[in-house]
């Protein structure tokens, strides 16, 4: 279904492509798309291989949005289409100097300009009318099958006890869902066997359950976590420290200015500091200071520490303001700039709060493994954390960063994160 999912996206955009690009030439050419087409007066030559270097621009394009995603179910994203179009554009252009065959800047802009609209335009009926992956589950863990329930690309067609009977129905285009966890029944042993000879697809509840939820499943972290460290083997690891400096760097225009004049606005807006620094917990578990502007009032903790919440009564006037536009971590910069903070990874916690959830929450200490960071695959997924149980949900997100952390995934934080900022979820 992926697989099928991805090749019809790939083929409405070479189709897409096929007509910008005819368009472009009767815009600026004055003619109908014609098999040669001269596109130099002094040397005519046939379009072809500049026609040629966009399409591959465009698979080139499609091929890292899909191998970027990561492991999640594929959706319909807008993101992903612009970055397409600007990689294919990139590409051609590149191509087009080093081949030096004969081309239009115009129907080049033109094509992708055109291609644009039509790109946007079939996603969003796409995402009205999602494709669903059919499956049958084979598991005791009803709080799993509720959260795939909930999910909509994911079509459970009947689950099953694993010691129970085998089904005795056929289930055409549904694919066997096994729990790894649990101990089969001998007949529902022979009966997933019998399956999977067949050469009908199966999978393990495991990796389905994060690709449509972007969660880890906490009671299915013994496969394996407590042997291995994750992180070790992932190949963007030794490069994102690198990814954070040049990002703070090359947005130090916007944020260095935009720093200083909130500076202002914090300290007129209530007596105290403008800056305020708190111990939180780090990579590999060790504290550092962080900064942000202050939104509470001096008196904040005068009861001790607890969470923040919507609406908090704790909130200077123009504190509200700054956390519903999350321009209060703004000084966090400067903590990825010292290295205490990526630009991505799950959120740093409170050392008060991060003793007591070691304690408490199997497998916490796991999100200590990556870098903490500005924003997160949980902030951008879930919003508030008002307590221990919506802390255990919000850490599903955060392991899952910590085992699937790719450029990709980082990317799609980043620019939800846009949407965070706009909209105020999940600020705090």
């Amino acid at each position: 279904m992926r697989r099928r999912f991805l090749l019809s996206v790939l083929s409405t955009d070479v189709a897409f492509l096929a007509l910008a690009f005819g368009f472009a030439i009767w815009a600026s050419l004055g003619t109908p798309f014609p098999w040669q087409v001269s596109l130099s007066p002094s040397a005519p030559s046939s379009i072809w291989p500049f026609a040629t270097l966009l399409v591959s621009g465009m698979v080139i394009g499609s091929f890292l949005s899909i191998h970027t995603a990561g492991v999640a179910v594929p959706r319909p994203s807008y993101g992903r289409a612009f970055a397409i179009a600007g990689i294919a554009g990139a590409f051609t252009a590149t191509a087009v100097a080093v081949t030096r065959v004969y081309h239009s800047n115009t129907v080049l802009a033109i094509t992708l300009a055109s291609w644009l609209p039509l790109a946007l335009t079939h996603r969003a009926i796409r995402r009205r009318r999602p494709w669903t992956d059919r499956m049958v589950l084979v598991t005791d863990e009803k709080g799993l099958v509720d959260d795939l329930r909930n999910v909509r690309h994911a079509d459970i067609v009947a689950v099953f006890d694993p010691s129970g009977e085998p089904p005795e129905m056929d289930f055409p285009d549904a694919s066997l869902v096994i729990d790894l966890r649990v101990v089969l029944s001998d007949r529902m042993a022979q009966f997933v066997s019998s399956w999977n000879m067949a050469g009908y697809p199966v999978r393990t509840l495991t990796a389905v359950y994060e690709q449509h939820t972007g969660r880890l499943p906490i009671v299915h972290l013994a496969e394996g976590w407590e042997l291995s460290d994750p992180v070790a083997a992932n190949y963007y690891a030794p490069y994102k420290r690198l990814v954070d400096l040049a990002l703070s760097l090359v947005t130090a225009v916007v944020w260095v200015p935009l720093a200083g004049v909130l500076w202002l606005v914090v300290a007129a807006g209530s007596p105290g500091p403008a800056i305020y620094r708190q111990t939180r917990i780090g990579l590999n578990g060790r504290p550092f200071t962080l900064y942000k502007f202050r939104t509470m009032q001096l008196d904040a903790e005068r009861d001790g520490p607890r969470f923040a919440a919507p609406n908090d009564s704790r909130l200077t006037k123009v504190g509200g303001w700054l956390r519903r536009a999350r321009v209060d971590e703004i000084p966090q910069m400067w903590n990825v700039l010292k290295g205490d903070l990526s630009m991505v990874g799950p959120r740093p916690e409170r050392p008060e709060f991060t003793a007591r959830f070691e304690q408490t929450i199997p497998f916490y200490q796991y999100r200590h493994l990556v870098r903490p960071g500005v924003t997160g695959w949980a902030q951008v997924n879930h919003g508030y954390a008002n307590g221990q149980e919506q802390t255990v949900d919000k850490l599903t997100y955060d392991l899952y960063y910590v085992k699937h952390m790719s450029p990709g995934l980082d990317a799609e934080i980043l620019g939800r994160s846009i949407w965070t900022v706009l909209s105020g979820f999940g600020a705090q």
